[in-house]
């Protein structure tokens, strides 16, 4: 039966799952990471557009609109390169999603409205993506794995 094969450790499925749980990792942290990567590209190759955005469009709480575009920029680039490294793989996960929410709070006032279902559905699922990714960690595919092994026989 299949819940049996899944259920035992030693079944060829299990094991064929427990395999691909590191590339799949890897591959989320990609796709996730690919998207602010982007966003703050974006951001950087025309800044007096960004700064006007977060002047006029986005609505920050808090912050001013400089500080705004600079946090949200940074915030894009930095825990999205790091998250593709898996260093700091849980903190950098954490940090995008804090993006991600405050990206959705600041446009919530076009998000959703009528006609933008595709677009808030967009980042629930970079926010699942990111809990997953702050719940199980980055993989053994990432560096912080690596750096943990390391350490661990470093310590022996």
């Amino acid at each position: 039966m299949l819940s049996d094969a899944l259920m035992d450790p030693k079944s060829p499925l299990a094991r064929l799952l427990d395999h691909l749980q590191a590339p799949f990792a890897l591959a989320s942290r990609i796709y996730v990471s690919w998207v602010f990567l982007k966003s703050g590209y974006l951001k950087l190759s025309d800044w007096e557009q960004t700064v006007a955005l977060f002047e006029y469009e986005y609505r920050v709480p808090l912050l001013t609109p400089q500080l705004a575009a600079i946090a949200g920029t940074a915030g894009e680039l930095v825990f999205a390169a790091l998250l593709i490294l898996g260093l700091f793989g849980r903190i950098s996960a954490l940090g995008l999603q804090a993006v991600n929410v405050l990206a959705v709070i600041s446009y919530a006032h076009v998000l959703f409205q009528e006609g933008f279902a595709a677009a808030i559905g967009q980042h629930y699922l970079w926010g699942y993506i990111l809990l997953v990714l702050t719940v199980y960690g980055p993989g053994a595919w990432s560096l912080d794995y690596r750096l943990g092994r390391r350490k661990k026989s470093s310590d022996t």
